[in-house]
């Protein structure tokens, strides 16, 4: 009898114990979502979302794809190919793409350098022994530019600035970030106008330096934002509790790169150009969020805009305010 017993208990025990037990309901599978980027410091926020896990912990899947060149990044978006732009997608073109078909983007963040409030965004770099102080000391010279539209038009505006004409009084040709270093140290070209982190490195070794520093914030509008988070609308009408999911993450890592920069410094040199033992003093970028945007923010952005404008790049003036996402952008 005991040994019949026994096994009718230990069933009995198991399914009381398996009854007690939690149910768990089945994870969730996470949402695709793609991304184009560019490895720069105005895409910081980006980099920390990545590396402290907001994504997944929102219930996405990031496909990160990274491009060299901020026009790629813009057609991606265009062609639908991508959701989104993380900051650092290049604000100008954003516009110029908007012109050619609008109704395509939403702006959600902007990232650039200030003068006044004392973040780098961008450098005359010259060699290391050269005479060049100012933009004004280049006719007769060359200058490298960030390929694309973007940095011709600013860098096109900023000499017409100094009473230089480009491509007749100074010869502009385009350099990718990661050979700008070296091309303006071998003689390739006299300057370049270059993003962080190119400034900060520049700074920091023999061969090059910064002639000036934030002269797009001088010339422009500062702050100065050429680094934009875009969303297409495409993205946001068919998943628009994704979408508002992306730039929900994307305001809390630019929460955090702010708070605490010198905490994420070591992760610059996984997603830039800039090795880990330059990483230390590379300057930190002027990053604002979806829901710290503000009146001087917008008018910074506009007076960006107006340039494409005045330099015959856009046909019409465009106000930026009628792409800034909004709350009432997603379906209630």
């Amino acid at each position: 009898m005991k040994a019949k017993t026994f096994p009718s208990l230990a069933l009995g025990l198991s399914l009381a114990i398996a009854a007690a037990l939690p149910v768990t309901a089945p994870a969730q599978p996470l949402e695709k979502v793609t991304a184009s980027w560019l490895p720069i410091m105005q895409t910081m926020a980006y980099y920390v979302a990545l590396e402290e896990g907001l994504f997944e912990k929102a219930g996405i899947q990031i496909e990160s794809v990274r491009f060299q060149n901020p026009n790629q990044i813009i057609d991606s978006l265009v062609s639908n190919q991508a959701d989104f732009g993380p900051p650092g997608a290049a604000a100008g073109i954003t516009v110029l793409a908007e012109s050619r078909f609008p109704g395509t983007f939403k702006v959600f963040g902007l990232q650039g350098g200030s003068i006044k409030y004392g973040f780098d965004n961008d450098a005359l770099v010259v060699r290391g022994d050269s005479t060049i102080e100012s933009f004004a000391d280049l006719k007769g010279k060359s200058i490298g530019t960030i390929p694309g539209i973007q940095w011709r038009t600013i860098t096109s505006h900023i000499l017409r600035r100094n009473g230089l004409e480009p491509g007749r009084d100074v010869t502009l040709s385009e350099v990718a970030v990661p050979q700008q270093i070296a091309s303006v140290a071998s003689g390739a070209v006299d300057a370049t106008l270059s993003l962080e982190p190119v400034g900060s490195i520049a700074d920091n070794i023999e061969d090059v330096k910064k002639a000036m520093n934030n002269p797009v914030a001088q010339f422009i509008s500062d702050p100065f934002y050429s680094g934009a988070a875009v969303l297409t609308t495409d993205f946001i009408k068919k998943r628009p509790e994704v979408a508002r999911k992306v730039v929900e993450v994307l305001d809390e890592a630019t929460r955090l790169a702010n708070e605490d920069f010198d905490k994420y410094r070591p992760i610059i040199a996984k997603y830039t150009a800039v090795g880990p033992e330059q990483a230390q003093y590379v300057a930190q970028p002027y990053l604002r969020a979806w829901n710290a945007l503000n009146d001087e923010d917008l008018d910074s952005y506009q007076a960006f805009v107006d340039v494409f404008h005045t330099e015959g790049v856009l046909k019409d003036r465009i106000d930026v305010r009628t792409i800034i996402l909004t709350a009432d952008d997603f379906p209630q």
